[in-house]
């Protein structure tokens, strides 16, 4: 039994390092921000981590805390041109910082290894370190979706024009929803670069940017536990199911068009509303044997 627990944890430590970056997909869709940017935000975190790691000898903790230092400040910074677009135009718009991002990291060639990537990154992060950074990933957004913050973000998600009748500075709170994105993709970036003992532009291409976005979409969008379901669900379907590990994008693909036709809100959200309706419904039964 120890020995099956401990040949599921890489699959497990994959699942927390995704769950981290959905994360940070949720905080901008929650507060109603159509970002695309949170693999750039990860590729700035991870570049950050591992320059600071291997050319200059920082330790581990202060390198994943320059990389979410990094990916805030990036976040904040993409706010100010971006807090005024919406829909389609706000996600082309965060598409290009990606590219723009990707194209530093193969044009900075001295300092991040252009093409080649940067190999034999010391793998400094531990299991039980990937289990911290996401309890507090977790406990960041429970604590946040608990205050106004998050009631601000779900009134401006479900109606801005509501939101702005209410005296909700909308803007504010979106430059707010992409610094904390962007802190917690450059803390995912940090991670997986302490952990995959190379880094190279490919790994926060396409893939990365549809996988965070699917993680959310088939986990919730509402709900706290919604993207750790979404990327607990879609990466360990590959791996326990080995034909299907190389055609992982298209399973991704596949399972969002499903989802989006048959469960929108997501696994869930869906089970929260089903249960809010039993509940209403015994209610409604218990009132009416009672009359």
């Amino acid at each position: 039994m120890i020995d099956l627990l401990l040949a599921q944890r890489p699959l497990a430590e994959l699942i927390l390092v995704n769950a981290i970056l959905a994360y940070s997909q949720y905080i901008a869709l929650r507060a109603g921000v159509f970002s695309l940017a949170t693999a750039g935000l990860a590729s700035l975190g991870a570049y950050t981590a591992a320059v600071l790691t291997v050319r200059w000898g920082v330790p581990m903790p202060l390198g994943l805390a320059a990389a979410a230092l990094a990916g805030a400040a990036a976040g904040g910074l993409l706010a100010l041109p971006l807090a005024r677009l919406r829909g389609v135009f706000q996600a082309i718009a965060t598409l290009a910082f990606v590219q723009i991002v990707l194209s530093l990291a193969l044009y900075a060639e001295p300092l991040t290894g252009g093409a080649m990537g940067m190999n034999g990154l010391p793998r400094t992060v531990q299991g039980w370190h990937l289990l911290g950074v996401f309890a507090l990933v977790l406990y960041l957004v429970f604590a946040l979706s608990r205050g106004g913050v998050g009631r601000a973000f779900d009134t401006i998600r479900q109606e801005e024009t509501v939101a702005v009748s209410l005296g909700i500075r909308v803007v504010r709170y979106h430059r707010l929803a992409f610094a904390l994105s962007g802190a917690i993709a450059g803390l995912g970036g940090g991670v997986m670069a302490h952990r995959n003992y190379s880094l190279v532009p490919e790994d926060f291409g396409f893939p990365l940017l549809v996988s965070v976005l699917t993680f959310v979409v088939l986990g919730g969008r509402a709900a706290v536990l919604g993207p750790l379901a979404g990327a607990a669900v879609l990466t360990a379907l590959p791996e326990l199911a080995r034909p299907l590990a190389d055609y992982r994008l298209a399973v991704n693909g596949l399972l969002m068009v499903l989802f989006i036709v048959y469960l929108p809100h997501g696994v869930v959200d869906t089970v929260i509303l089903q249960a809010r309706r039993l509940r209403l419904a015994a209610r409604r039964r218990a009132a009416e044997a009672q009359a």
